[in-house]
């Protein structure tokens, strides 16, 4: 095999895989975080309205509308609610701030994110939620904690466009290496056609010498290219058979 052409040829394939596999870890990825690396309801649930208690740890907790929808499609439209947090003697209040997130429905049961709470220490919160939730089944305010491997979700966004120009630039160089003419190896020899038969006529290109094979531009070589090309011509219609006759012996005759 060339190397010249073997080269690109393996970097299209390499990169066509890595294309593969940025479109499938991204989606994998995507599907992971949404369904079972966000623990949305992880520290408990309020209804609503109603109040309750929960148990937060310091950091970071999402706070999501949570209810049952009989159609799974669409977003999910989260109603007017307030929402109050009371926290125990001594602790500081968590700072509550709008983060409204995309809609994940699973078997009909949805959720939304709608607040993000940022908790200064780890304790048992008293929390009260109210709202007009009417039409709505079973609602609930959940507190948890989004997916923390939204990252891979980005690695493979960025393995797809990196591996997408590779792509890109790995044909463009063996579309180059295919123009580029092909010269022979050390231990490859040209092997010439002593003859070639057209018909009723044979034209004479050479053998091989006492020295090895060589070949020799003459003007027969030019004949038979000629030949070849009104050959095409008749084959594809351009010209009829009397015509080629006739180039034919004006070609043979020269």
């Amino acid at each position: 095999m060339n190397s010249s052409r073997a080269i690109p040829r393996v970097a299209v394939v390499l990169s066509g895989c890595a294309v593969v596999i940025g479109i499938v870890g991204f989606v994998v990825a995507l599907i992971l975080n949404a369904l079972f690396f966000d623990k949305f309801d992880a520290y408990g649930e309020v209804p609503i309205p109603g109040s309750g208690s929960v148990e937060l740890p310091a950091g970071e907790v999402s706070v999501s509308f949570h209810t049952w929808v009989t159609d799974s499609e669409g977003g999910l439209p989260v109603p007017a609610l307030e929402l109050h947090v009371q926290a125990p003697p001594g602790a500081a209040m968590p700072t509550v701030t709008e983060s409204p997130g995309a809609t994940t429905t699973v078997n009909n049961d949805a959720h939304v994110r709608v607040w993000m709470m940022q908790v200064a220490e780890p304790a048992v919160y008293q929390v009260r939620v109210d709202g007009d939730v009417r039409g709505y089944i079973n609602p609930r305010l959940a507190f948890g904690y989004p997916s923390r491997h939204w990252w891979l979700v980005w690695m493979f966004a960025g393995v797809f466009a990196a591996s997408l120009a590779a792509l890109a630039a790995s044909a463009m160089w063996l579309r180059r290496a295919e123009r580029r003419p092909r010269f022979l190896g050390s231990g490859e020899r040209f092997e010439p056609v002593e003859a070639v038969e057209l018909g009723e006529h044979t034209i004479n290109i050479g053998g091989p010498s006492e020295r090895g094979y060589s070949y020799q531009p003459t003007d027969h070589a030019i004949r038979i290219e000629q030949l070849k090309t009104i050959a095409a011509l008749r084959d594809s219609g351009a010209l009829t058979q009397e015509e080629f006759e006739a180039e034919k012996r004006r070609i043979l005759d020269s």
